[in-house]
């Protein structure tokens, strides 16, 4: 029996009509020092996000795994997609869809040959090719969305820290200072004492606690 074709009400079938490539980047965001910043490769076009071309029954989880492993040397981290961005000039080489994902992590794990860019939520701090720069713009976006209601989901601290030390994560975050007070009111609720306290160099040890 011979497949039949479907066909539009125009009497088109899908292969009649121009199809865009479809890729995926991903933004990896960052704290170091006291500063947000997101991951940059070096590309044809300059620095851009890690990204790749989705290739025949891939996925695009499979796909920004891939492109994580293959152009950042990083597996097994936990992504999730940002939104597309379909401008038809997005790219100077055709018609090029891009399926934006983000992604955090703590500075440590992140291969020590990385290369790093600062970054706000209004752009990174150097050209990043194609439109990235509003990628990764959106990445922060989404990520002090997560922060505002929680004390480190993304785990970008160790396991056990001081307070001092999240409230330092979270104005990397977002950019400006958070009185101590109202911080600590904020999110202790949000964690658990382990009853041990840092082993200061200098200054009186402080009480080192776990998210709840």
């Amino acid at each position: 029996m011979q497949d039949v074709v479907w066909r539009d009400s125009s009497g088109k079938a899908l292969d009649d009509y121009a199809r865009p490539s479809v890729a995926v980047d991903v933004a990896v965001l960052t704290v170091t020092g006291d500063q947000l910043a997101v991951l940059v490769i070096d590309s044809e076009r300059g620095l851009s996000l890690p990204g790749t071309f989705l290739h025949p029954r891939e996925t695009l989880r499979d796909a920004a795994a891939r492109a994580l492993s293959s152009k950042a040397a990083i597996t097994g981290l936990d992504f999730h997609q940002l939104g597309m961005f379909d401008d038809p000039d997005r790219d100077d080489r055709g018609w090029v869809l891009s399926m934006a994902h983000g992604a955090a992590i703590a500075r440590e794990k992140l291969p020590h040959t990385s290369r790093l860019v600062s970054i706000t939520d209004t752009g990174a701090h150097e050209r990043l090719a194609f439109d990235h720069d509003s990628m990764a713009a959106e990445a922060v976006r989404d990520l002090r969305q997560r922060y505002r209601g929680a004390a480190d989901p993304d785990h970008l601290l160790p396991e056990e820290f001081t307070l001092l030390e999240l409230r330092r994560l979270h104005e990397a975050i977002f950019a400006h200072e958070f009185p101590k007070d109202t911080f600590r009111r904020r999110f202790i609720g949000d964690l658990v004492g382990t009853g041990e306290r840092s082993s200061a160099e200098t200054g009186r040890p402080a009480e080192l606690f776990r998210v709840r």
